[in-house]
């Protein structure tokens, strides 16, 4: 039995697509050899602790957590059984010891996501260069905020912008959070993945502002832009740790990976909506 633990916010069903791919790709098909047990907080992530402790009662065999949130819920909720994430910075949020030897019960994949942040920040000026002012939209119940906002304030300071953090508490905050970011006149704005990003992006281009966040949905949801690894291969290569687990390896002899393949993103409709060209230097970035 395979434990599922998702935010879901945003939704997970990308993730799960992925994610059974490369199950499908190690033998493992569900309902053959393989069962889930999916545990969603619907974007609550206060009952993460109650929902990763209902997968250690029923004794999954793995947890996979999808999300830093997650994953930190599961590892608050066991030491024994192996726990499989999708997290950021899992060293620096001391989800594993290190890279090489996570050491514990946790290995998996980190998808970098804070120490692109910079990046996102360089290419989103590449398109506004005239842009001074960053609103940075937080979710306040990650842990994953605190490296995000560090990396972030790095980029930031190395570019002449100045950062203003704005933290939303809960997911029916995001609209009013915008409202108040607005008043602060902000050029452009970065939101974290773990807040509902289509709703973001929707509330971005309401507010007539050229935005990044650091997952591939962003900009299919219609906001600006992403750079960011190539999610589906990250979430496949998740099954293989998985498959190694179900197979008797221990989470500590699994060096955890980081994501091999970057991917930038551009909605064109919203950048033409904004009234944005793209530069060439950006299109030969995105065709490489």
């Amino acid at each position: 039995m395979i434990g599922v633990l998702v935010v879901g916010s945003p939704g997970p069903e990308a993730f799960l697509t992925a994610f059974r791919k490369g199950l499908h790709e190690e033998g493992y098909n569900e309902g053959q050899n393989i069962q889930f047990d999916i545990q969603s907080a619907e974007g609550n992530a206060k009952r993460l602790p109650e929902l990763a402790a209902e997968l250690v009662r029923r004794k999954v065999d793995v947890i996979v957590g999808f999300q830093t949130p997650a994953v930190t819920a599961a590892k608050q909720a066991t030491n024994d059984i192996p726990i499989v994430m999708d997290a950021g910075d899992p060293v620096g949020m001391g989800l594993v010891a290190s890279f090489a030897r996570p050491g514990g019960n946790i290995t998996g994949m980190s998808a970098a996501t804070a120490e692109l942040a910079p990046k996102n920040l360089q290419i989103l000026h590449q398109i506004v260069p005239s842009f001074k002012r960053l609103a940075l939209f937080l979710n306040a119940t990650d842990p994953f905020r605190k490296p995000f906002l560090e990396h972030s304030h790095l980029g930031a300071d190395s570019l002449g912008i100045e950062l203003k953090p704005i933290f939303v508490n809960d997911v029916d905050e995001l609209a009013s959070a915008f409202d108040t970011a607005v008043n602060e006149k902000p050029d452009a704005a970065m939101v974290q993945p773990s807040l509902p990003i289509a709703r973001a992006a929707t509330l971005a281009l309401d507010h007539h502002l050229p935005a990044a966040s650091l997952t591939e949905a962003f900009p299919q949801a219609g906001g600006m832009m992403s750079y960011s690894a190539d999610y589906a291969e990250l979430w496949r290569q998740m099954a293989f740790y998985v498959a190694k687990i179900l197979n008797g390896a221990k989470p500590s002899d699994l060096p955890v990976a980081q994501p091999t393949k970057l991917n930038l993103v551009i909605n064109m409709k919203t950048a033409n909506a904004l009234g944005l060209t793209i530069p060439p230097t950006v299109l030969l970035l995105k065709a490489a």
